[in-house]
């Protein structure tokens, strides 16, 4: 009787891991990320960072989305990546510019190989392939660029000061795509995707190393800002204008998410 309890409950467990049946932001029934959970994001937000350009969060690096974005990341909750990449919706749509000429390009800032490996995957690079999809079916022709690559020596940044994250940065980013089909044109309108957003180091290297590489960054979007904010708490963009969302003439629009 109790080798067959436990073998119900691994197969729960199991079951849990591959279907999980919780929301990931509040553990609430379910699964996925509930309609509460999308309300309770407060973003888009606009983040002010030195030199890194305009900037859009989903929303703070708390409560819901902060746990959300940890399971996904940590705890292997590839489910939750639809809705975490729908989430980057309204600050693309944000920071885009009014009629981007050709294709939105999308450049995923690199994870550090051997946390890729843990994970399965570089997390990034699948929000952005998913925030991809999102944008062209809403009309809005989007290309994923992974070509910015971590040297293995780069570093866990938890804990850093600002300086030390830039040092650990330097040196260790480098452009891991050659010219061709897979690579933005220097006049292409390229936005940067993240995770997180903590002292903008990490953008700021990937402007640089992108820059060097006569490609210029338009923007860029993450899921949680965790700079603190300003005085007065970060500028919430609780209105995108009409025409920032209709790209070109006769595009649809773009969703918000969790709508």
């Amino acid at each position: 009787m109790l080798a067959a309890m436990t073998t119900r409950e691994l197969l729960s467990g199991l079951t849990d891991l591959v279907l999980p049946s919780t929301c990931g932001g509040c553990g609430g029934p379910g699964g996925g990320w509930c309609p509460a959970c999308a309300e309770a994001t407060g973003g888009p937000l606009s983040v002010t960072l030195p030199r890194a350009g305009p900037t859009a969060a989903a929303g703070r690096y708390r409560g819901p989305l902060r746990r959300a974005l940890l399971g996904y990341k940590e705890r292997g909750r590839r489910d939750l990546a639809p809705s975490l990449a729908g989430l980057l919706v309204p600050p693309v749509a944000a920071v885009l510019p009014v009629s981007p000429p050709g294709a939105v390009w999308l450049v995923p800032a690199p994870s550090r190989p051997g946390a890729a490996r843990l994970r399965g995957g570089d997390h990034v690079a699948r929000l952005a392939r998913g925030l991809a999809v999102r944008l062209d079916a809403a009309g809005l022709p989007t290309r994923v660029a992974p070509v910015l690559a971590l040297d293995r020596r780069v570093r866990d940044s938890v804990g850093l000061d600002p300086a030390q994250r830039a040092a650990n940065l330097a040196g260790g980013m480098a452009m891991r795509a050659g010219p061709g089909a897979g690579r933005p044109a220097p006049d292409a309108v390229v936005v940067l995707v993240d995770d997180v957003v903590t002292t903008g180091a990490t953008l700021l290297a990937c402007r640089n190393i992108l820059r060097r590489n006569m490609i210029k960054v338009s923007a860029a979007v993450v899921l949680c800002d965790a700079t603190g904010g300003a005085a007065g708490g970060p500028e919430v963009l609780t209105r995108v204008p009409d025409e920032v969302h209709r790209a070109r003439p006769g595009h649809p629009g773009i969703p918000r998410a969790g709508r």
